[in-house]
């Protein structure tokens, strides 16, 4: 739908505007309501802890290697950020689901925690950094409500606060709505995106980092773990996960190039069709 409203309607369609719907206010909704549809067990930081520390390595890898690679500062944003910021929570907690059974949501839902809180502090600065000065990149991820919205449900979940039946719903129309707007927002920067007119060392290297040193350093770091086996697999599965739709909208946000990361997003979700299974094969030497 968004690809086809973009097609007929072309530059009537304002993309900046619904970029700031979404995330200045529907995804608000879709934070709280998510980190507070699942009681929070703070005894379950194992996973989530490694999932991080991993995280942490694969960006200081990837900012050191992007910096010779590429001289654009949008592409060299782009470069350091995009694949760790995956789609853990829409398509990570399922498939885990699927491989290690319901036993594994406690633990998903709290790398996906996790992952939200590095989507909006060290996505939305990258991405920033595409536009803006590392001070105004600081000061935009204080400025985003998500970020406080995740705070606020993180503190009531760990208190055991959870809002009425009717305000659950309420949070939960608008978290559908922003799933919604997510997807259609995708489609119209995914009109005009031309794969070919991409920087084609940007596109290699997104993939090659995400699919390729960001499981190797994954797998190296968890096999020299005495760790439970399905939460080794948990936190290698995640990292798995194609580029998140959340790129988009940073992108977009902070004017960073958004049809190339449409593309990068694509890209990525048609390559990971097959690479989970080549993952799933791996977990055997967990």
């Amino acid at each position: 739908m968004g690809y086809l409203s973009k097609m007929s309607f072309k530059e009537k369609i304002d993309d900046k505007t619904i970029t700031l719907i979404n995330v200045y206010f529907l995804q608000v909704f879709l934070t709280f309501w998510g980190l507070l549809l699942h009681p929070i067990d703070i005894s379950l930081v194992y996973a989530p802890s490694i999932y991080f520390i991993i995280i942490f390595i694969a960006i200081v890898l990837s900012g050191f290697f992007a910096r010779f690679l590429f001289s654009n500062k949008k592409e060299y944003s782009i470069a350091t950020v995009a694949a760790i910021i995956g789609n853990t929570g829409n398509l990570g907690i399922p498939i885990n689901i699927a491989i290690f059974g319901e036993e594994s949501i406690p633990y998903t839902t709290m790398v996906n925690l996790v992952n939200v809180f590095v989507v909006y502090s060290i996505g939305v600065f990258y991405y920033s950094r595409g536009s803006f000065d590392t001070k105004t990149s600081l000061i935009n991820i204080i400025k985003l409500p998500i970020l406080w919205a995740a705070i606020l449900a993180l503190i009531l979940s760990i208190n055991e606060i959870k809002p009425n039946e009717a305000i659950m719903h309420m949070l939960m129309m608008g978290a559908y709505a922003s799933m919604t707007m997510q997807l259609f927002l995708f489609g119209i920067y995914l009109y005009g995106t031309k794969i070919k007119e991409i920087n084609k060392t940007l596109v290699v290297w997104v993939l090659v980092f995400k699919f390729i040193i960001l499981p190797v350093v994954a797998f190296v770091v968890l096999v020299n773990l005495e760790l439970d086996y399905m939460i080794k697999g948990i936190v290698f599965i995640e990292l798995l996960m194609p580029l998140a739709v959340a790129n988009v909208n940073l992108a977009s946000l902070y004017d960073c190039m958004p049809r190339v990361v449409t593309a990068l997003v694509l890209l990525s979700s048609v390559v990971f069709l097959g690479i989970i299974f080549i993952g799933v094969e791996v977990l055997k030497y967990f």
